[in-house]
């Protein structure tokens, strides 16, 4: 077995330390943009478990490294990868990554975590379901699965269809990314701080008194918080509600089609570029989470629909066109909106044989 010292030993892709009253856990794959690999969710659950224990940590608080993002999603590398090969790493990942969702989501200590820079997918699904979520003028938040044939998870549809509007369709959909006053709008964040005091948040954070409640929290967060920069959704919330409340694809996008404003061309276009199966597959997993009465069965729901993605030809193809050879000309199959037939959309819909929360929950997954 070959020496490897100190300094070649490979850096742990999660820090996890103590600082104050805080449990720190710090995504640190800064050059991955911190993407989130089995390991680190891992990481992340042993890490819960421990401050959850200990009487002397009062909050947790969730950070990435470096300074262009807290997570870009998944690895998603390595699931094509694991797909590729048909081995159970990515049903693994997922399994695990959902779980620790749901768990984030009924934490019993106060989860704080800072949103800074860029936040999509599986890093989402590490910060919604947090009691206390800080934005910065660096965040850029998007769900955008549909353009790698995918949809959007991490129980994307239950919390981007609590606001009673159809914002979070828009979001899922066209994957568009969003800024701080954007999602604390969503209902997905809660306060916006200036980058350059998250340092100075966080050291107050650490230092408030043994035993203090989720409420002293609040009130030190806010005394840092200010109004965010004007986002871009408020001013077309109206249009958005309007164009994005039918339930069929084909619906939605003739409605973009007679709207012919400059907001509902740039729809059209942007539309244009995902899979016709993957918007298909998630306007009607964000059908029926609107439906849905507890976080766990959309998740289950998901998870069960993750199957198919593994056995389709658009996932792979569409990681192949963003993220291994970058030519960003994806070729769907099927191509057309109007050749995705109601079986193909059917697939993502059966129970899976293994689900996530066997004998807990209400709802079965294939609802």
């Amino acid at each position: 077995m070959p020496f490897i010292s100190e300094t070649d030993a490979p850096e742990a892709e999660t820090l996890v330390e103590r600082q104050g009253v805080l449990g720190r856990i710090r995504l640190n794959r800064p050059k991955a943009l911190n993407s989130l690999t089995l390991q680190m969710v891992r990481d992340i659950e042993a890490a819960l478990d421990d401050f959850e224990q200990d009487r002397a940590i009062a909050a947790v608080l969730v950070t990435g490294e470096g300074e262009r993002g807290l997570c870009a999603g998944g690895d998603i590398r390595a699931i094509y990868d694991g797909g590729k090969a048909g081995s159970d790493v990515p049903t693994t990942f997922w399994r695990e990554e959902y779980t620790l969702n749901a768990r984030i989501g009924r934490y019993s200590k106060p989860y704080v975590v800072v949103m800074d820079g860029i936040v999509m997918g599986g890093g989402v699904g590490i910060s919604v379901y947090g009691s206390h979520r800080i934005v910065t003028e660096r965040t850029r938040f998007a769900m955008p699965e549909t353009g790698i044939g995918f949809f959007p998870d991490v129980g994307a549809s239950w919390f981007l269809t609590r606001q009673g509007n159809e914002l979070g369709t828009y979001i899922a959909l066209t994957g568009e990314p969003l800024g701080a006053a954007d999602a604390i709008l969503l209902g997905l964040a809660d306060v916006f701080v200036r980058s350059e005091r998250l340092s100075e948040i966080s050291d107050a954070l650490a230092s408030l008194p043994a035993g203090h409640s989720r409420e002293a929290i609040s009130t030190t967060m806010a005394g840092f918080s200010e109004k965010p920069p004007a986002g871009v959704l408020e001013a077309h919330q109206t249009a958005i509600d309007r164009l994005f409340a039918l339930d069929t694809i084909e619906g939605i996008l003739e409605a973009l089609r007679r709207d012919k404003s400059d907001f509902a061309k740039k729809l059209l276009s942007v539309l244009s570029t995902k899979s016709p199966l993957s918007l298909n597959v998630t306007l009607r997993l964000l059908r029926l989470g609107r439906e849905t009465k507890r976080l766990e069965d959309c998740l289950e729901r998901e998870f069960a629909a993750t199957h198919a993605v593994l056995r389709s030809h658009d996932f792979y193809e569409g990681v192949r066109a963003v993220v291994i050879d970058k030519d960003r000309n994806p070729q769907w199959q099927p191509a057309r909106l109007e050749d995705v037939t109601a079986a193909d959309v059917k697939a993502y819909f059966q129970p899976s044989a293994h689900p996530l929360f066997a004998g807990k929950t209400k709802e079965g997954s294939a609802t």
